[in-house]
């Protein structure tokens, strides 16, 4: 759209974070992670028995979870030979029927050109001849008729 009022068209403004915003928040993530390290070590010293057990829980969760990962990785094989398949089994005839054409279009197209187009051109060439050597001989036949 035109600009009519002849006024630049308003740009963005950047939104600036003042620093010591930036300051407290790195200071805020650091002390969560010292007092998580903190209540951790404070949980396993008095509480031995229940780390561990969330400590056995964690293990098989990440266990599953790599099973998970696991069978996720299959699937997605299988989905790569699938694609591969399709690609050499259906879109390869497909590439080389379309291939098979464009030569016989190329072919038509050379054919046509040779016998059809070339003689035209050249009989319009010497009709063009004629008329341009009838005109200098007798002069221009629209300017002989009286009006």
């Amino acid at each position: 759209m035109v600009n009519t009022t002849g006024t630049a068209p308003e740009q963005k403004k950047l939104i600036s974070v003042k620093p010591i915003y930036i300051a407290l928040a790195v200071i805020l993530v650091v002390a969560l992670l010292g007092g998580a390290v903190w209540g951790i070590i404070w949980l396993a010293r008095t509480q031995a028995a229940a780390i561990e057990a969330v400590r056995d829980v964690l293990l098989i969760a990440l266990a599953l979870e790599s099973c998970l990962f696991g069978v996720v990785l299959l699937f997605m094989l299988l989905m790569i030979i699938r694609l591969v398949n399709m690609l050499e089994f259906e879109i390869k005839p497909i590439l080389e029927k379309t291939n098979e054409t464009v030569g016989t279009i190329r072919g038509t197209t050379t054919f046509v050109s040779k016998n059809v187009v070339k003689p035209v051109t050249e009989a319009r060439v010497h009709v063009a001849g004629i008329r341009q050597a009838l005109k200098s001989l007798f002069g221009n036949p629209r300017n002989n008729i009286p009006r």
